[in-house]
């Protein structure tokens, strides 16, 4: 991973900084405080809390999340069973907490999910749940929709149900902890199954042409002194193992709600072969080319992020990533059920502590299950959905790209006349922008100096991304000077050098 801290004789940049990323919370009209009225709705709930009677406080449940996470959605088990495996999947019973129609139902709405500001966490949720009783804290009993896999010995489902039941918790693992431990060869029963499992579920999602793009993890650090950097890191194996556990159970989900002819899918077509040729030229001019012999699936895994010219292959592959939306249905089965890029049908449904239409797709799970009948508020809130969560979507991706334009601007404006380093992601050769939208990044505001050609780079230190003016050709090592950067508007121009 590497950290860049501003340099310690900028306070004034530091100032300029601090107030550029306030003012993103007014800029886009980000959620403010809790309303008193919701924050009280939330208290009376846990207040009147009454747990379920199936008890399974017996079973030792684990939450493996990053270190500082404290709004915990899920808690896993898993053990051998005759040749194949059983899982039990525990995520946060929100529904128990939230009163259909009452404020706090209504400001979730308003919301949509949870947004990770680079100067605080705006949440779903009162604290109260969020990071009280609602999360699946180590020790504390608490409700759950419990998911029940049957696996056979190559990890596929056998059977699916989920149901109301109370737990406990015996552990908060860390990624890092969890991987270390497995690393050491002194990890639980239970990690060394999630390996194994998650390794087989890696093979299944292979065989049914699903595609992951694992991109290097970019986060925004706030530092004791005030200052800030970008963190980086590709993801650790034991972080994709427990996706394929998430992944499984939105599977399940959509499974449960096709065959009951009701709820909301998350759906994606797949790539048209417009994109697809454009990322072939792509993966051609960046020195490993894909032949379409592959899946791209096949060929994205291939992939090593921390080589540059294969890092600039992945920003690239985000064409074939497009189109995702919420499909709500009922009374019918949607024609276009399919999300694409996991080769299967899939529903939002183990977050409900930081995405909104978790919470409804949990409860028509649970009832149709069950044999019982879809609540009548949850039925009515489907056709809204998906105009709330795309909202919401959209608005949370705004946040996170100009956060990180702001804090690239303010780790380079001390740099300004310099060189650097950096290799081409996007440039105007071989080929020019055809529509795809790749020689951009989606509104960031990082414009080039309008004579020429241009293009993205990617610059090796400080690890930054920006527009450079310049003839450009993508996958090639160029030599580029800094311009000019401004925090407040989260400008920065380079050009080529030579």
């Amino acid at each position: 991973m590497s950290h860049h801290r501003l340099a310690p004789n900028v306070h004034e940049h530091n100032n300029a900084l601090e107030e550029a990323l306030g003012a993103l919370r007014s800029e886009l009209e980000l959620p403010g405080p809790y309303p008193e009225h919701a924050v009280r709705d939330a208290e009376a709930a846990v207040a009147a809390l009454e747990l379920p009677s199936h008890d399974l406080t017996g079973v030792d449940f684990v939450t493996i999340d990053p270190a500082s996470s404290t709004d915990l959605d899920q808690a896993l088990f898993i053990e051998a069973d005759g040749g194949g495996y059983h899982v039990l999947y525990a995520i946060a019973d929100v529904p128990a907490f939230v009163k259909p129609g009452g404020p706090l139902d209504q400001e979730t709405r308003r919301r949509g999910q949870t947004f990770y500001a680079p100067d605080g966490r705006i949440p779903l949720h009162p604290e109260v749940i969020s990071e009280g009783a609602g999360s699946l804290l180590p020790g504390q009993e608490c409700p759950a929709f419990v998911w029940d896999f049957r696996l056979d010995g190559n990890a596929d489902v056998t059977s699916a149900s989920v149901r109301r039941a109370r737990m406990r918790s015996r552990a908060k693992l860390s990624y890092r902890g969890a991987q270390a431990q497995l690393d050491a060869g002194g990890a639980s029963p239970v990690l060394q199954l999630l390996k194994e499992v998650g390794l087989k579920r890696v093979e299944l999602e292979r065989a049914r042409d699903g595609a992951s793009l694992n991109m290097p993890e970019q986060e925004i650090v706030q530092l004791p002194d005030g200052g800030y950097r970008i963190a980086a890191a590709p993801q650790l194996p034991v972080e994709d193992w427990n996706a394929q556990i998430s992944l499984m159970t939105g599977m399940a989900a959509a499974q449960i709600m096709l065959d009951g002819q009701v709820g909301i899918l998350r759906t994606m077509p797949a790539p048209d072969e417009r994109s697809l040729n454009h990322f072939k030229l792509q993966t051609e001019a960046l020195g490993k080319p894909w032949d379409g012999e592959v899946s791209y699936g096949e060929y994205l895994r291939s992939l090593d992020p921390t080589e540059p010219r294969q890092l600039a292959i992945m920003h690239s592959a985000g064409m074939l990533f497009r189109g995702a939306s919420y499909t709500a249905f009922d009374g019918s089965v949607p024609e276009a059920a399919i999300q694409a890029a996991i080769g299967a049908a899939y529903a939002h449904t183990t977050a409900p502590l930081r995405r909104l239409v978790d919470r409804f797709v949990l409860v028509i799970c649970e009832a149709l299950s069950n044999g019982g009948n879809v609540p009548g508020w949850a039925r009515e809130a489907l056709p809204s959905l998906p105009e709330i969560m795309a909202g919401s979507d959209q608005l949370a991706s705004r946040m996170e790209r100009m956060a990180l334009d702001t804090v690239e601007a303010a780790l380079l404006v001390n740099h300004i006349g310099q060189e650097f380093d950096a290799i081409v992601i996007s440039g105007s050769k071989p080929q020019k922008d055809n529509g795809n939208g790749n020689n951009g990044r989606n509104g960031n505001g990082k414009n080039g100096n309008g004579n020429g050609g241009s293009g993205i780079i990617q610059v090796a230190e400080p690890a930054v991304t920006a527009r450079c003016a310049g003839d450009l050709e993508s996958g090639t090592k160029v030599r580029v000077r800094l311009l000019s950067s401004n925090i407040a508007t989260r400008e920065v121009h380079f050009e080529l050098v030579g």
